[in-house]
């Protein structure tokens, strides 16, 4: 961790502000340590992490972002995916994010937390699982970007300081999506900024393959589920490769295959896109928890504590507003 995260970092429980005990590393940089509350509260920074929290229930997202750490990200693949998807969703650029303390809520291996990083955001990345560790290594040439394990309904930061938080793709992971994304705008200050991104309920989703299997897979150890994807993706990614693009054949089969598969990201090399698959066909398969929402359901829960609320998108659910 750099130190000037010292600035934010607050006891989860007890809000009070936290000193660094017993701190080693190389200059700024803290690579390990005890972070003490004045009430006695301890949390250690192991390998550069402040550690507030256990994995708990999100192992498989922590092995599939160690395995896969690099696969995501815009730097190390060639292409601007993340960048992309981070600008259309949310919408904020340099002009906005530069300077500010801005908190990506479930960092996974910081391909989000990158971009913000690069538009010159003081950028936190938050995860429950141990995905926090190959988001510090991906995230150590930026100064900006900081690494915390923490959960992200207790969350460890003083939240005057926080001017934006975002969450993309990892709500329907939680176990209530609708209460985490309103404890997320409850911990901002009031003018502080959200954009949140989940899955999308609709009457037929849950007829979706991988909802169908889903009951099995996610009974099955997540290192041994990864194994089973790594041999079944030699046949299932030239299928999926032939199949997906063709028009009306290629919906139905997204429908009724659980395979991820991106045949139309050309710009990436094959292996990327294999590798990607790999990874994405367990990250539908493994998680103990998904949990499509509907945009009304997330507006309702969040309406009351703001005042801007803007819903950008209902199919993926993605919204937007000022914490009132």
């Amino acid at each position: 961790m750099h130190r000037r995260l010292l600035d934010v970092l607050a006891d989860p429980d007890s809000g009070e502000r936290l000193e660094l005990e017993d701190a080693e590393g190389d200059g700024d940089w803290v690579e390990t340590g005890q972070l003490v509350s004045p009430s006695g509260a301890r949390f250690p920074v192991v390998r550069g992490v402040p550690r507030f929290v256990a994995e708990g229930y999100a192992e498989s997202f922590g092995l599939q972002w160690n395995r896969f750490a690099r696969v995501q990200l815009d730097s190390a693949n060639g292409g601007s995916y993340s960048r992309a998807r981070f600008d259309q969703e949310l919408g904020w650029g340099t002009s906005e994010l530069s300077g500010q303390w801005v908190v990506d809520a479930g960092c996974g291996s910081g391909r989000f937390a990158e971009i913000a990083a690069s538009y010159g955001a003081e950028v936190i990345g938050v995860d429950l699982s141990s995905a926090v560790d190959a988001a510090c290594e991906n995230l150590r040439g930026w100064p900006n970007a900081h690494v915390v394990q923490a959960d992200v309904t207790r969350l460890p930061f003083r939240a005057e300081r926080v001017a934006f938080l975002y969450s993309i793709g990892v709500l329907q992971h939680t176990p209530d999506p609708v209460a985490v994304a309103r404890a997320l705008v409850e911990f901002l200050a009031p003018g502080g900024r959200f954009g949140f991104t989940i899955y999308a309920r609709r009457p037929w989703t849950f007829l979706y393959s991988k909802y169908l299997v889903r009951p099995l897979t996610r009974r099955i150890p997540p290192a041994r589920l990864l194994r089973g994807v790594q041999r079944a993706m030699p046949v299932l990614f030239p299928v999926t490769s032939a199949l997906y693009p063709v028009p009306g054949v290629g919906r139905v089969t997204q429908f009724v295959l659980p395979v991820a598969n991106y045949p139309w990201q050309t710009d990436l090399s094959r292996q990327v896109r294999y590798d990607q698959a790999v990874l994405d066909t367990f990250d539908m398969l493994s998680p103990r928890y998904d949990h499509p929402v509907t945009a009304a359901e997330i507006s309702d829960a969040l309406a009351d504590r703001c005042k801007e609320l803007d819903v950008r998108s209902r199919v993926p659910v993605i919204v937007q507003g000022v914490r009132g």
